[in-house]
């Protein structure tokens, strides 16, 4: 068993092991020094027990120092085993005090797989000792005093062996556990920092992608502006330019042109400066969008020489800031195509508060239009194809920007669009989106 989280991992299993491989010879070369001392004050010969001795060195190098793979087979450990302890046997029955000896099996016994195999070698090994220390086996023959000593002494080293055998399959128990929790949670972090390293990648993309939807949402916005603003009041300019041009015959009327183109110049480029900054329409930061509204269509009205019929409808209540810029947008543009488009004599603009929704309606007696044509063709709401005797156009009458501006628009603030028209009777375009309750904005 290896690793930091072990008994016999790192410094102390190398130690361990330098402990195992020196400490059987120390003691079995003790105890032969005390057998040779104690034979020869007893005038008896020491030369078996040194051959006993010999055999035990042999069987300790040959089968376990110098072949460390073959000890390690499950077989040739049990092999090992039961040859040493039978030679310690031998031993402890000629002399006793090689119970020294004796007790450097426990490391050997405790090389056996946790099991009842180690317990067996434990408990071989502690009567071993418990009969060295009791004097021999011959101290049990010697009356009830020797076999009470020798039962004594035998049964507190196996209580023990048993004890200390039993808390080391604990804790080598633990130990594995540990081990293999410090190895789930280093994979659980591998995976949690390949994790951590694919959100990164993620969350590096996501915000790539939300760059770039605010790029294309700011370049959706800026078209809008500068469709509401510049495009609207430059078409609005070339209109009273040509009107102006028409009207050579009449001074007044040519003035009136002049100073009407000058007017929406200077608007156009007030509102352009508002929409750089994006800021709400100068008739919003005036008034509510009611009269916001009104403002617009009477100067609609003024330049176009067409009457706008202003009516609201339901409790005016403020709304966010959103929406009645997304409303008034709609209607500016509504009216600029009216008089692009549609040759109207009449517009009337409706804006209506509900409990749940603000609806905002434009209506004109012009010229109409075919709204299938223009579902396949993209093209300014209220534009038709060119009738006979259109008035002045300050644009062509498909391919523009209005209808789709306005529709994004509405749905932006998650409203709806919808425009009905039908030629010579005139189109209609409502508006809806939901908005709060009266109580404040947003």
């Amino acid at each position: 068993m290896s690793g930091p989280s072990t008994f016999y991992g790192g410094v102390w299993e190398r130690r361990e092991r330098r402990l195992t491989a020196a400490l059987p010879y120390t003691l079995l070369t003790l105890s032969a020094g005390l057998t040779v001392v104690i034979r020869n004050s007893e005038h008896q010969s020491w030369f078996l027990d040194m051959a006993i001795c010999g055999l035990a060195a042999a069987w300790m190098i040959c089968l376990h120092t110098l072949v460390p793979a073959w000890r390690d087979r499950p077989w040739g450990g049990t092999v090992f085993f039961t040859g040493l302890i039978a030679i310690a046997t031998v031993l402890i029955i000629r002399d006793p005090w090689f119970g020294f000896f004796t007790f450097s099996l426990y490391f050997f016994a405790l090389k056996i797989p946790p099991g009842r195999w180690r317990l067996l070698g434990v408990l071989a090994v502690a009567l071993l000792t418990g009969t060295s220390q009791a004097g021999g086996f011959t101290e049990a023959a010697q009356g009830t005093v020797g076999l009470l000593i020798y039962t004594g002494c035998v049964t507190l080293n196996l209580l023990i062996a048993g004890a200390f055998t039993w808390f080391g399959w604990v804790s080598d128990a633990r130990n594995e556990r540990r081990a293999q929790l410090v190895t789930e949670l280093s994979e659980t972090n591998r995976r949690l920092e390949a994790t951590l390293a694919e959100n990164a990648g993620l969350h590096e993309q996501l915000v790539t992608q939300a760059r770039e939807a605010g790029i294309l949402d700011e370049r959706q916005r800026m078209a809008r502006e500068i469709h509401d603003t510049l495009a609207q009041g430059l078409a609005g300019i070339i209109t009273q330019l040509q009107a102006a041009d028409q009207e050579s015959a009449d001074p007044a009327e040519r003035r009136r042109h002049f100073e009407a183109a000058t007017r929406l110049a200077r608007d156009s480029l007030t509102e352009a400066r508002r929409s750089v900054h994006a800021l709400r329409p100068e008739s919003l930061e005036r008034a509510r969008l009611a009269g916001a509204l009104r403002g617009v269509a009477e100067h609609w009205s003024a330049l176009n020489a067409v009457p706008v019929q202003v009516v609201a409808t339901g409790t005016e209540r403020d709304l966010p800031p959103d929406i009645e810029f997304a409303l008034l947008r709609t209607a500016q543009e509504a009216l600029a195509n009216v008089a692009k488009h549609a040759a109207a004599t009449r517009v009337g603009l409706t804006l209506s508060y509900m409990d749940e929704e603000v609806v905002l309606d434009v209506r004109d007696d012009g010229r109409g239009f075919d709204p299938a044509r223009s579902a396949r063709e993209p093209a300014y709401a209220g534009a038709a194809a060119p009738v006979p005797a259109a008035p002045v156009q300050a644009g062509p009458p498909h391919g523009g920007f209005g209808l789709l501006a306005m529709r994004q628009r509405i749905e932006d603030v998650a409203g709806t669009l919808e425009v009905e028209s039908e030629p010579g009777a005139g189109t209609a375009i409502s508006a809806s989106v939901p908005a709060p309750p009266a109580g404040g904005r947003g």
